[in-house]
């Protein structure tokens, strides 16, 4: 791997203007500094454009596209991927937030291991930026068999190797798009490791359909018989396991900080 590789941050932005700046200055504030920040608007009709715009103006490393209308999530991201020029590539929401050394420490834990993707651990703030004193434990080991029971990834920490694997891309669906890309990932390379260390944190929006664990259920069910493409009872039955492993044994990664 070379000294300083570029990394593609790829940033889909909806009315993001409450948040958006503090995600960027997280960026910003990387101690790798050999990036680009590609934000995709997708049609937001506050002033995060503007927000955008003035960032750019005074930063070449970050690109602004902008969608004529609103395409969702996926949409947005799968733009980014395709014009990303990394030989990395990282996700980061617009209300959400990087530590500084979060791409040094997974470069250098993806170059000692030899790893095509990783993830970390990372903390939960609520919609003001205050710290909840909790933090999602990320899995010092993950495999596709787990991951399909439940995501174990949270998208802002997830970092993958384009050089080894290429560019793989969302699924068009609404939410848990991100899911998808990781199992895609996780099929070919069969297991990865985690960093233990928080490296990022996690805005929980109130009024938000992530934090309506019972909204999201039909976009699991989509997940197994849309992208996968299980039959009807296949996805019944991966739903089942989903339920459990969700309520009942992905709890123990929260912890207290």
């Amino acid at each position: 791997m070379e000294e300083s590789p570029l990394v593609s941050v790829i940033m889909p932005a909806y009315n993001s203007a409450k948040f958006i700046a503090e995600s960027i200055q997280s960026v910003l504030h990387q101690f790798h500094s050999n990036w680009e920040l590609l934000i995709i608007d997708d049609a937001s009709e506050d002033n995060t454009v503007e927000i955008i715009e003035k960032f750019a103006s005074s930063d070449p490393r970050i690109q602004l596209f902008q969608n004529k209308t609103n395409k969702g999530t996926g949409i947005s991201r799968n733009i980014g991927i395709k014009a990303a020029q990394g030989s990395y590539i990282a996700f980061l929401d617009a209300d959400d937030l990087w530590l500084p050394k979060k791409l040094e420490a997974q470069l250098d834990f993806m170059k000692r291991r030899d790893l095509e993707m990783t993830y970390s651990s990372y903390y939960l703030i609520n919609e003001s930026g205050q710290e909840l004193h909790k933090k999602i434990q990320a899995l010092p080991i993950l495999s596709y068999k787990k991951l399909l029971k439940s995501n174990y990834v949270g998208n802002l920490t997830g970092i993958y190797k384009v050089e080894k694997l290429g560019k793989i891309y969302s699924p068009i669906l609404r939410k848990r798009q991100d899911w998808a890309l990781w199992l895609a990932i996780l099929k070919r390379i069969e297991s990865t490791k985690g960093i233990i260390e928080p490296l990022a944190k996690y805005r929980i929006r109130e009024n938000s359909i992530s934090n309506n664990k019972t909204a999201l259920l039909k976009y699991n069910y989509l997940i197994y018989r849309e992208f996968l493409k299980y039959s009807k009872l296949k996805s019944l039955v991966k739903m089942g396991v989903f339920l459990k492993e969700h309520f009942f044994i992905k709890k123990k990664q929260v912890v207290s900080k």
